[in-house]
């Protein structure tokens, strides 16, 4: 799993690539731009023990000045793709020409499964859903709405019109889609009332850039979020976190996280699941009563195969959990 000198060169070879990435014309796709990106993903994506708070200064702002590059790329091939998408006459028939298509299809999948075992058994699978930073390729929705979600409506945010443009003309050709998937140009600070009106709300990795953004948009959220609602985030694990940033549960305040899934194949992102507190009231021990029903027995996902997973607040499971994302009862 990583020796110190297995770290040292890890970062050794991240700052190479870096500083190769940092010294680039443009980080739209090209040959040099998708070598560059793919030597970094192949690094980063074998499973590390590396802690990435312990690293020194100079290191921390290489690794945030990284993942801004990572977002400008992701956004330039997304478009791109979009684009190309869009010549089609039914874009989501072809899906399949986004070179990352199939890690979508498993990481929607692992999101569908963790939301399922979490959801509310009394109310069913979530009708309304908002996906927070969806882009101008959507996938998430899309795919959570094409096979796992097929009644639900999802909101799809995003501050770019441009970008919300280029995503609607993905879904305008299918009768379905067209009338399930909703696009909002706002910045998500500015939505408030609305927010109340989902079941779950998902925010994409890129949004919140660092700590300080991202937890500024997750107490925005839990201000205006309907109690008991989910908030499903993507984060990263080991040296997958200078792709993109960690969501650390301890500052998902006002939120009960559930659990947290590592994946450990091709797959990059981790997910957190947590679900908007209850204002305490005489009825709060029944709450965690049924809070401790459904973390009883094993809950990993029927689609992962290699992967860690954590829950919380199980006596059987938090002797393997990870001491970087531990949270005491």
């Amino acid at each position: 799993m990583g020796s110190l000198q297995e770290h040292t060169i890890l970062v050794q070879k991240v700052c190479e690539i870096y500083d190769k990435i940092s010294k680039l014309e443009t980080l739209k796709p090209s040959k040099d731009v998708d070598t560059l990106f793919t030597q970094l993903v192949l690094t980063c994506i074998p499973p590390s023990s590396i802690i990435i708070s312990n690293l020194p200064n100079n290191i921390q702002e290489i690794r945030s000045k990284l993942i801004k590059l990572c977002g400008e790329a992701e956004g330039h091939l997304e478009a791109h793709f979009s684009t190309l998408l869009a010549s089609y006459t039914n874009p989501l028939d072809h899906l399949e020409v986004f070179p990352y298509y199939s890690n979508y299809l498993k990481l929607s999948r692992v999101e569908y499964d963790i939301l399922i075992r979490h959801g509310s058994a009394q109310t069913g699978p979530p009708k309304r859903v908002a996906f927070v930073g969806s882009g101008p390729l959507p996938l998430t929705s899309i795919v959570l709405a094409s096979y796992h979600l097929k009644e639900t409506t999802f909101h799809n945010y995003d501050i770019n019109p441009l970008a919300n443009a280029m995503a609607s003309r993905l879904v305008t050709t299918d009768p379905d889609l067209s009338q399930r998937m909703i696009f909002h140009t706002s910045d998500i600070l500015d939505v408030t009332d609305e927010l109340k009106e989902y079941d779950v709300i998902f925010m994409a990795a890129l949004v919140g850039m660092d700590v300080e953004e991202k937890v500024k948009v997750v107490q925005h959220l839990e201000k205006y979020m309907a109690p008991s609602s989910i908030l499903m985030l993507r984060s990263a694990h080991g040296a997958r976190a200078f792709l993109y940033p960690v969501v650390d549960p301890q500052d998902l305040q006002g939120f009960e996280v559930l659990s947290v899934f590592h994946p450990v194949d091709d797959v990059i992102n981790s997910v957190v699941i947590a679900r908007k507190n209850i204002p305490i009231t005489s009825n709060s021990n029944h709450h965690h009563h049924h809070h401790d029903q459904l973390e009883s027995g094993s809950i990993m996902p029927s689609s992962c195969k290699y992967c860690e997973f954590q829950m919380f607040n199980n006596p059987l499971t938090q002797r393997s959990m990870i001491e970087e994302l531990g949270i005491d009862d």
